[in-house]
């Protein structure tokens, strides 16, 4: 058997959790997937995969001009007229659910 090394990581538990959990339906257990990322790393010479910053970033009023802020406002009053729209219970359950807020 090949000689190993220690790794110790800090992660969210709902994370961890959630990770977990598909590698267990995956039949992985965690410390061969964390040695496959690290492989990938290797392999690859860097970061796997494209580590960028999402394209719908939220908007910051101080970046916008009056233009973009009454367009901004507008989408909202549609969806309010349309029914797309949540309670706040509603999205406070699903932070909940995704992020264990």
């Amino acid at each position: 058997m090949a000689r190993t090394s220690n790794v110790f990581a800090r992660v969210e538990p709902n994370i961890k959790e959630q990770a977990e959990s598909v590698l267990d339906q995956l039949g992985i257990p965690m410390s061969n997937a964390i040695g496959m990322f690290l492989r990938q790393v290797v392999i690859h010479r860097g970061i796997p995969f494209e580590v960028k910053l999402p394209e719908n970033t939220p908007l910051s009023l101080a970046s916008m001009t009056k233009e973009q802020f009454d367009t901004e406002i507008s989408k909202g009053m549609d969806d309010i007229e349309q029914g797309r729209v949540f309670s706040a219970e509603e999205v406070a359950a699903e932070l909940r659910r995704d992020f264990g807020v």
